[in-house]
């Protein structure tokens, strides 16, 4: 619930509360429960992400610029939206899930932690506008300052219309009377020492503010990590990191009741209803807007459809990874329907739009692991798979839909916290992003840098050319999203799926397969090193069984295998009819050039590309005298 409500607080100041808290919690309830109940994949949960919030103000920008019905033109972008993703499932193109990569879900994954961090922090310079603070103020003349409201100089026209609607004058107001709210109602002019621009000075509530941000990023980053601290039982360290961000916002919000400082709050209707007073709960798509404006808004469906197909389908894909060990099929075109279905929904009803969330599906996918209950000490638990179920994503959302009704509570969080809710959701899944851990190769010598997979078996510098091309799509991706062509910001997105396909005549398939592979880093590292150790196991199995055997076999051309039965071969150091190969190699003066300069010998990197590197391994161990027959075969 924490993140519903912390989006659906960013979206109510991005849209004028025109869909604000209240909505987010009975869209994302209704949404769940329906998608619990008949999705092919229940184990995903949907929810509010960064990409679709980006859309909804670029979407809300255009409309205020252009005078046109915020909610209708969104109800109809979200019904085209909704036939398009059906087309998509009725033509069998969730099967092009296979081209998205690594490359295009790094990308799009790091997008959404910037725009996390950098709405925050967008958010937290916008209190100091409407909060400001005093920089020249002088501590003796406190007492002299002052700040009142007065009739503006040059009211304008729209002024002037909004008195008259009202039946007032600029002559029958009493400014010096008025409060601040009701000064900003009547488009007042605040003057005097202790006014700011748009108010009094308030550096109280600012600072305050400020604290509570970096207050609330700080403790649920140190919550989360409280599973891995010495204190308390291992379940109740499990419980705390679980539920750290909601055990944040708990606290945070006690200790600013308790406080007093007025900060902003989460705004919210005191009833069962939509948080403004002029809409209700459903939208004509049509509404005050012209009636080309409901084909015009097939253009706009059109990107809309990729993002929602890209986000839902990209953490699809992560939770039916191989390594869950799911028994039950993916369902990835139902899913895709299912959202379509709840997305059109929605719309009609001004409800926001809900994907599949990564961050709370793989939370979700987590919690229900099964593991091996009994093993030796010091061994871990083995993992055996996921509980494939219905019941905690059904409850989870009709919990949710509950909660609708504590709207007197939920009016007492102050905005701030959900502010560095949102930080901390950008900052912490920035980790385990590959993107990120290759940018720190560049200042990083040879030496220092740690043992990652790809270095084994890809060149540094065509690892730091793979680093700069991703890193260039994703500055592309942002400064199209900060420009004037926002709109086309669903299309470059898709783009990364074709520059993709172009690395593949710059690199081979088997750099690629290191750089740009789904599988998570630490889980390949481990499948690489268990190889290896079976593929040892395997060797020294073979040796041994030659050994009891005492038949050496040797593979010749066309498949032909020659047996030497060395049991029978018997040695005599007193018959000079047997050579002892051993013997006779190291009197070679071969053999003791090598040995005259092996002080001298120098080590020489061979610059051979990886294909053409020959490894040779030797296996020396400890063989029983028994087993040994003669000299020949202890070489």
């Amino acid at each position: 619930m924490s993140p519903v409500i912390t989006f659906g607080g960013l979206l109510g100041e991005a849209t004028e509360n025109r869909i604000s808290a209240m909505e987010s919690l009975f869209g994302a309830s209704m949404t769940g429960i329906i998608y619990s109940l008949f999705a092919g994949q229940p184990l995903t949960i949907l929810g509010s992400t960064g990409p679709v919030l980006v859309f909804e103000k670029i979407l809300f920008k255009f409309c205020k610029q252009y005078e046109l019905s915020y909610l209708s033109l969104r109800a109809s972008i979200g019904l085209w939206t909704a036939f398009l993703c059906i087309a998509l499932v009725a033509t069998d193109s969730s099967s092009l899930v296979c081209y998205i990569t690594r490359f295009t879900e790094e990308a799009f994954a790091a997008l959404i932690c910037i725009i996390f961090i950098y709405e925050a922090l967008e958010k937290l310079f916008d209190l100091g506008e409407k909060y400001p603070y005093n920089m020249k103020s002088n501590l003796e003349a406190l007492t002299h300052y002052t700040c009142g409201c007065a009739e503006p100089s040059n009211p304008s026209n729209k002024t002037l219309e909004m008195w008259t609607k009202k039946n007032v004058s600029a002559d029958n107001i009493s400014w010096r009377n008025l409060t601040v709210s009701e000064c900003h109602a009547y488009d007042g002019m605040f003057v005097g020492s202790a006014c700011g621009q748009h108010g009094p000075y308030v550096p109280d509530v600012l600072f305050w503010s400020i604290i509570l941000f970096f207050s609330t990023f700080f403790l649920c980053s140190f919550l989360k990590q409280f599973k891995t601290k010495r204190y308390f039982p291992t379940k109740v360290r499990a419980i705390i990191s679980d539920f750290a961000v909601f055990l944040t916002i708990l606290t945070m919000a006690l200790i600013d009741f308790l406080v007093g400082v007025p900060s902003p709050k989460l705004a919210v209707p005191d009833r069962f209803e939509p948080t403004r007073k002029d809409r209700g709960w459903f939208i004509d798509p049509l509404g005050k807007n012209q009636w080309w404006t409901m084909l015009a808004a097939f253009v706009p469906a059109l990107l809309c459809t990729i993002l929602i197909f890209m986000d839902q389908q990209i953490t699809a894909v992560i939770v039916n990874r191989k390594e869950h060990k799911l028994k039950k099929g993916c369902g990835y075109h139902l899913d895709l329907l299912m959202v379509a279905i709840m997305l059109g929904v929605c719309s009609i009803m001004g409800l926001p739009w809900f994907v599949a969330a990564t961050v709370l599906s793989i939370s979700h996918v987590n919690s229900l692991k099964v593991e091996s209950e009994c093993s030796a000490p010091g061994e871990q638990p083995k993992f055996l798979g996921i509980r494939e179920q219905r019941v905690t994503g059904l409850l989870i959302f009709v919990l949710m839909g509950l909660s609708v009704f504590m709207t007197s509570v939920l009016k007492f969080i102050p905005m701030p916290v959900l502010y560095g809710v949102f930080l901390y959701m950008g900052a912490s899944s920035l980790k385990g992003i590959q993107l990120f851990d290759r940018l720190q190769l560049f200042g990083m010598p040879a030496k220092h840098q740690p043992d990652l997979i790809y270095l084994r078996y890809v060149p540094l510098w065509k690892v730091h050319i793979f680093t700069v091309i991703q890193l260039t799509c994703l500055a592309l991706l942002w400064i199209i999203k900060a420009s004037s062509a926002a709109v086309v910001f669903p299309m470059m997105v898709l783009a990364l799926v074709f520059i993709r396909k172009l690395l593949d005549f710059f690199f081979n398939k088997r750099e690629l397969g290191w750089l740009d592979d789904l599988m998570p880093e630490s889980k390949k590292k481990k499948l690489e090193d268990l190889q290896k150790k079976k593929k040892e196991t395997e060797e020294a199995q073979r040796m041994l069984e030659v050994a009891e055997s005492g038949t050496v076999q040797l593979p010749l051309e066309g498949g032909n295998i020659l047996k030497i039965p060395v049991k029978s071969i018997k040695y005599s150091p007193d018959d000079p009819s047997v050579i002892n190969i051993s013997d006779e190699m190291a009197k070679s003066a071969v053999w003791k050039a090598l040995a005259m300069n092996a002080e001298n010998a120098k080590v020489v990197k061979l610059k051979a590309s990886p294909e053409n590197t020959v490894d040779i391994r030797m296996n020396i161990e400890e063989v029983p005298r028994k087993n040994v027959l003669d000299a020949e075969t202890s070489v």
